[in-house]
């Protein structure tokens, strides 16, 4: 990556949003306590801001700003759906167990 066309404040600003949907997503430790915890509707809405900063800023980007954002939104958008996904499935027999006692 050619970090001469890359805005220090923009690079900071995705790590920030990155980062906190990682935590939010459960996938690396809280940096305030170290836990792990998983709040997937916050990190839907941080893969949301990050979307809406893609959008606003279209054009406006150098080639690397663009493949950076777009890079960080695919690999969030991706374990978000896994992350989804696992928490589908793991509910899925909790449902099945109610409609046997009903």
């Amino acid at each position: 990556m050619d970090t001469k066309d890359l805005n220090p404040y923009l690079f900071s600003l995705i790590q920030m949003f990155s980062s906190a949907c990682w935590q939010q997503m459960g996938k690396i430790p809280s940096q305030i306590d170290g836990k792990i915890s998983k709040d997937l509707k916050a990190a839907q809405q941080t893969i949301e801001l990050l979307i809406m900063l893609k959008d606003k800023t279209k054009g406006n980007l150098s080639s690397t700003e663009d493949k950076m954002l777009t890079d960080a939104l695919s690999n969030l958008q991706m374990n978000y759906a896994d992350e989804a996904t696992k928490e589908q499935t793991a509910a899925k027999p909790e449902e099945k167990k109610e409609e046997i006692k009903n």
